[in-house]
């Protein structure tokens, strides 16, 4: 009875930035509890070389180029996925990216607008596109990807524009929840900590000094890993999370909690 409610058997789920990473463990996660799978990435080559991997899992994967920054691509895809499927089930705002190392008062427009346009902007655009799909059809689930960022200041390292970018994508997911309960499309959002990934791994190789403030401030004394992240999606994706709304899931290591 009660495992049953996180399968997602035959629901089209898309997954933004799905082709590394968190999100490639997230698109695994999905199609291991049975969902028709739809890896977007802004790189096709790399979207269609995770569908390909998650086919040979034995999961049902598809692939689309998105580039999150512009709402007219982002409507587009969802035309495409809709004109195959009829509908989406399930969309995770994966899609993110991250500059540190950049004071305030020397940041540019352009660092600026990077990180937001992507963080938040593109995690708008998906939120509406999809969004009203669903909502047309009376039922659906997003699940944004914050970050613990969204909650607290990092240290050392300065990085303003992503944490408002975070810190903006839960406030959306509250904002989004509570508009569209009463309809049938719930919102939810991860907060993670920080997490081995390709982009963690250059920051690392850059400041190898980072880990150690890092691990300080992380009561569990380590990094985290995608597949710890893609369960807590899975968990909010399914009806396993039935009741759950606007709700934002830390999954930090207790970095939070000092």
């Amino acid at each position: 009875m009660y495992l049953e409610r996180f399968r997602l058997d035959d629901r089209v789920a898309v997954v933004t930035g799905g082709a590394r990473g968190i999100g490639l463990a997230i698109a695994e996660a999905l199609g291991e509890a049975g969902a028709i799978v739809v890896v977007t990435d802004l790189d096709g080559e790399a979207a269609d070389d995770a569908a390909h991997k998650l086919a040979d899992m034995g999961y049902r994967a598809e692939a689309e180029q998105e580039d999150v920054t512009d709402s007219g691509a982002v409507d587009a895809c969802r035309d495409r996925i809709v004109a195959r499927h009829g509908r989406v089930d399930v969309l995770v705002n994966n899609a993110g990216i991250a500059r540190s190392n950049i004071k305030a008062e020397e940041m540019s427009d352009e660092d600026w607008l990077a990180v937001v346009d992507v963080n938040l902007n593109g995690l708008f655009w998906n939120c509406r596109a999809f969004g009203n799909t669903m909502l047309e059809a009376g039922k659906g689930n997003i699940v944004n990807i914050g970050s613990m960022s969204g909650f607290i200041v990092n240290k050392p390292q300065e990085q303003s524009q992503y944490n408002a970018s975070k810190a903006g994508v839960h406030h959306l997911t509250k904002s989004l929840a509570a508009e569209w309960a009463a309809r049938g499309v719930r919102v939810n959002a991860v907060a993670p900590t920080y997490i081995e990934t390709e982009l963690t791994a250059k920051y690392l190789n850059e400041q190898p000094e980072l880990r150690t403030h890092w691990l300080a401030g992380t009561p569990m004394n380590r990094l985290g890993q995608p597949d710890e992240i893609a369960p807590v999606v899975l968990f909010l994706a399914s009806d396993a999370s039935s009741l759950m709304t606007g709700s934002i899931v830390s999954v930090d290591g207790g970095y939070s909690a000092w």
